[in-house]
Order: C-alpha cells, then structure tokens, then sequence
C-alpha cells in the first residue's frame, strides 16, 4: 500500500484538477516518481469546465502531457441514480456545513473510482507505465469507501490479476485528512487558486457551500491560520 515511489517510477495520474489529485502527483514526482500522462475524466460533471481547466493547468506546470476521457455512459449511470453534480440529474447538490459536510447518497456516481482505475491502468499498462495514481485520502474515506486504503489495495490485487505486467495503484494522500492535504500543498508552492473542487459550474469556492468546497475552505483556514482545527 505504499505510495513511495521507486527512482524515477512512471505513473498515470488520475488528475481531475481537485486538491486530492493535484498533490498526489506533485507529492509523487517531488520524491522522484515520473509520469506518463494526466487524465482528466468527463462524465458529464457541470463543473467540468472548471475541473479541466486546472486539471490541464497542473499538467502544464509539471510539463507533462494531459488527455480528456470521455465516459458519457457514466454520465448516464449517474443521473440514473440521482447524482447531483451531473447535467441533467434530477438531485439537487446539498448544502453541507463545517460540522457535516458529508452526504454519500446525494453525490455519489456509481463505480466512478472502480471505472477510473481501470481506464488508467488500462493506459498504463499500454503506455509501459507501472502505477495508476490517485488522490484518496481518509477524511473522505470515512464516507465514500472508494477513498480507503481497502479500496486501494483491492484495487492493486484485482490489476495484479488483470493487467499482464502487474499494474499498482498509489495514493501519496491516502492517510492524510483535508488540513494534511493543503498543508503538503502549500509545502509544494499550490494554494487554493491552483485546484477546482467545486461541484457548481459557477461557484463562488469562498461562499459554496457544497460538499467539496466545505471540505477544501475548512482546511485551507486552518492551514493559513484563520481558525483552530476540531
């Protein structure tokens, strides 16, 4: 379950322009891993845009290469159940605070993390890389189970069987909360302007009171000082 990567060990990153995903790979090729390519997946999120935006900015500055996937069917599985955050769902994203920020049911897209691992390792494996690279973390994992470290290492044991050269799965931010993340982030020389986590196309981040944004405004104050953490 290690996220250390060996000298100069090659990934795909998993990159959707989030805080999660963007410090994993600056986390992973400041201790010296590489990467083959950035991918940034379309399931018909309305905050794609966004998300692309940064997601292609983040490969930019790091000068590697970045691909848009697209998986409409996704889109489609998600408003099938109601998935807030996608064109077309008939949910509403809900309105979370400090102290609950968390709603699984209302945000969650069926098997995106599953799905996404395997594109990525499916890329890899093609591309002679060895790792498939994600932001998992555990303050979400105590919510979406698709953010463990069980996720991970089923993940890792069901490529060791489907890919022929064995590909991994690494997550640098798989124990870590939000305030650990931002804090490695502002290590690394990112800020809140450097990521997108806003579920709304046209969120305000400093006001948006959806999940992700609660989550990211609650660390970054903390990793700059403005309250105390509890």
């Amino acid at each position: 379950m290690s996220a250390a990567p060996e000298p100069r060990e090659r990934a795909v990153a998993l990159l959707s322009g989030g805080l999660d995903s963007g410090v994993a790979l600056a986390d992973w090729l400041e201790r010296g891993g590489t990467a083959q390519v950035c991918l940034c997946a379309d399931y018909g999120q309305r905050a794609f845009a966004r998300e692309a935006a940064a997601s292609r900015a983040l490969a930019t500055r790091f000068g590697l290469p970045w691909q848009r996937i697209d998986l409409p069917w996704l889109g489609d599985a998600a408003r099938a159940v109601g998935a807030a955050q996608v064109d077309g769902s008939s949910g509403t994203v809900p309105q979370r605070t400090e102290d609950d920020p968390g709603d699984e049911a209302a945000v969650w897209i069926p098997a995106r993390n599953v799905v996404l691992v395997a594109v990525a390792a499916a890329v890899a494996e093609g591309g002679g890389s060895g790792v498939v690279l994600a932001g998992l973390n555990r303050e979400e994992a105590a919510t979406f189970p698709d953010n463990s470290g069980a996720f991970l290492d089923a993940c890792t044991a069901v490529l060791a069987l489907g890919t022929r050269s064995g590909v991994r799965v690494a997550s640098p931010t798989l124990g870590w909360d939000k305030v650990e993340i931002a804090t490695r982030a502002k290590d690394l020389g990112l800020g809140p302007g450097d990521f997108a986590s806003c579920y709304e196309p046209a969120g305000d981040p400093a006001t948006c009171a959806c999940e992700s944004c609660v989550r990211s405004r609650r660390a970054w104050s903390v990793v700059f000082g403005r309250t105390e953490r509890g």
